[in-house]
Order: structure tokens, then C-alpha cells, then sequence
């Protein structure tokens, strides 16, 4: 048995630390959010995030950072604008372990990976990336499930592994830690662009075309930033994309759907809530200008999130552009 702890109380905080719980482990749940916890330790759920699906008991809730030292893995399960200070605050204290971040996204201003993030706050700690196709609502509920542990040391990524894995979690590791985290964040504006096809009514031909040339532009700009072609064809590429282009859970593509069926995008955001895509597409648009590579398809999210590009027009812009060899 081994100490995990969660930082995160949301569906995915919540899934991984059943997870844990599910493979033996010793496991406190944290929130900085005293109605969060006390909420939690009077339901042992969220109704509106995971319904159905309860916390053992045996899992610790609390708003005590503290909690943290003696642990073997620390899981930092915020959205990915906390992570950053999360880190921060987890560097006023010891003895926590292998720090795994699950959060999707780039640090808005400075573009970096949100593991170069954590890096900065914690230089002296193991950092583990965990991702690929895996949406809270299944993993909690103990569906099967395989994910990817990268890391630049990969004996942290082979420990998170070992502890995580079980009969309904499958982890691999790899040492493409730029591929994998620029493979979660991305996947998520391809999202925003298939609920927007959704949203226009558009059809299959038209979602297998976006898919197949949003994850080439993910593959070029990951190319770019150093990662590996490789990478996106595995778990957090191709199945990362799949997943969240597709499913019911993904609040990237309920939010793209929304935009698609003419609701602007501010009241849009309001009533889906963290819709990570939104901020990566800002990101991913000033990515491109910085290293010059064509993302047409990433551009146009761009534009319709910020510069309230009509979304009727986009589909004939990316359909007359100049034409050319499949790459």
C-alpha cells in the first residue's frame, strides 16, 4: 500500500483518487474549497459532475495541503489555469513524491507545457505527464481504460505505472513528454471545431475530413515544439482526438455544438463551464504565428472564438483554399 493523494476535487480528482483507492492505495482527496470538501463529506459525491458514483469512505477529503507529505505520487487534477499556483503552494511543502499532472492545456502568455510549469515551482521533483482517451464520467464508473505516463525520467513514469494500473486502467509509458502534452492540449480546439460541425448540421464525410486533418496539424506543430510524429498516432493523439470529438462527456464538443447552432460564444462558455479548447485555441494561434507553420483548421477556431469570425462562412473558407498534396 502506498500514500496517493489528489489535488483537484472535480470528476476527474475524483475518479482518479477511486482509482487509487480501487488499487489498494492509502488516498486523500484535496480541495482549497471548504464547500467543496464539506459537500463531499456529507454526499460522498457531485451529482452534477459524476452523479451516481460515490467516494469510499476510506478515501480522506480535506482542504489541508499538508496532507500531501509522505505521499508517493501527488496528482495535480485542476484545470489547467490552477495548475501553476497549485504547484506554487504544493512547494511550501515536503516530502509529497512524484508530482503527475492530468491538466490539458498551455500556460496562457508564455505558452509553455504545463509540466515545464510545474518544473519551474518544483525543480527538484520527478514530473509524470498521465493522458490519452479518458473521460472521468467512465473512468469512475471503472470502465476500461488505457492512458499514457510520460515522463523525461522514465523510471518515475514506469512507479506511476506500476501503481495506478488494475483491471479497468491500463497505463504505457513514454519518454515524448512534449507529444503527450501538446497532444491533450490541441485535441481539445479539433473538438470545438466537430461540435461546431454538429452544430451546423453537417455530416460524417465532413467530421472523418476534420479529425484526419486536425490531427495533422497537431502532429506539424508538435514537430515544431520537438515532440516526436510518432506520438500522435498513439493514445494521446489520434485517441485522445477520437474520444473527445465524439463523446457525450466532452464539454470541448458541447460547447463547439453550441457555437455551431448560432448561441455566442461568451453565453456558450457560461453554460458549458471549463471548456479548456477555448483558451488552447489562443494559444495554438499565437504557436503558429511564433513558428510560422499553416494550421488552417486550428486558425479558424481561433477566429470564430476571437474574432467572431461567422461560423457559416469557415467551412467554404477551409474548403477553397489553395489546393495541394495530402500531407
Amino acid at each position: 500500500m502506498s500514500k496517493i493523494t489528489v489535488l483537484g476535487s472535480g470528476g476527474w480528482g475524483m475518479a482518479l483518487a477511486i482509482t487509487a483507492e480501487s488499487c489498494g492505495h492509502e488516498v486523500t482527496l484535496w480541495s482549497p474549497f471548504e464547500n467543496e470538501v464539506d459537500m463531499l463529506l456529507k454526499k460522498r459525491t457531485n451529482e452534477k459532475l459524476l452523479n451516481g458514483v460515490f467516494l469510499p469512505e476510506s478515501i480522506k477529503i480535506t482542504t489541508d495541503l499538508s496532507c500531501v507529505k509522505g505521499s508517493l505520487i501527488t496528482i495535480i487534477a485542476t484545470p489547467s489555469m490552477a495548475v501553476g499556483s497549485v504547484a506554487e503552494k504544493l512547494a511550501n511543502e515536503s516530502d509529497f513524491g512524484i508530482v503527475v499532472n492530468v491538466a490539458k492545456g498551455l500556460e496562457k502568455g508564455t505558452l509553455r507545457r504545463l509540466s515545464e510549469v510545474i518544473k519551474e515551482k518544483l525543480p527538484q521533483n520527478n514530473i509524470v505527464v498521465l493522458s490519452g482517451p479518458s473521460h472521468a464520467e467512465e473512468v469512475a464508473r471503472k470502465i476500461p481504460t488505457s492512458l499514457v505516463a510520460a515522463s523525461d525520467c522514465i523510471s518515475a513514469a514506469e512507479i506511476v505505472q506500476s501503481v495506478l494500473s488494475n483491471e479497468f486502467l491500463r497505463i504505457y509509458t513514454a519518454e515524448d513528454i512534449i507529444g503527450v502534452e501538446l497532444g491533450g492540449a490541441l485535441k481539445n480546439v479539433i473538438a470545438i471545431c466537430a461540435g461546431i460541425c454538429d452544430g451546423l448540421g453537417l455530416g460524417d464525410n465532413s467530421k472523418a475530413a476534420l479529425i484526419t486533418r486536425g490531427l495533422a496539424e497537431m502532429a506539424r506543430l508538435g514537430v515544431a515544439l520537438g515532440a516526436s510524429e510518432r506520438t500522435f498516432a498513439g493514445l494521446t493523439g489520434i485517441g485522445d482526438l477520437v474520444v473527445t470529438c465524439t463523446s457525450r462527456h466532452s464539454r470541448n464538443n458541447r460547447f463547439g455544438n453550441m457555437v455551431g447552432s448560432g448561441t455566442p460564444v461568451k453565453q456558450a462558455l457560461e453554460a458549458v463551464g471549463t471548456v479548456e479548447g477555448y483558451y488552447a485555441a489562443l494559444m495554438a494561434h499565437e504557436l503558429s504565428k511564433k513558428y510560422n507553420i499553416e494550421l488552417p483548421i486550428i486558425n479558424e477556431c481561433y477566429a470564430i472564438l476571437y474574432e467572431n469570425r461567422p461560423v457559416d462562412t469557415v467551412v467554404k473558407d477551409l474548403m477553397m483554399r489553395p489546393k495541394h498534396a495530402e500531407n
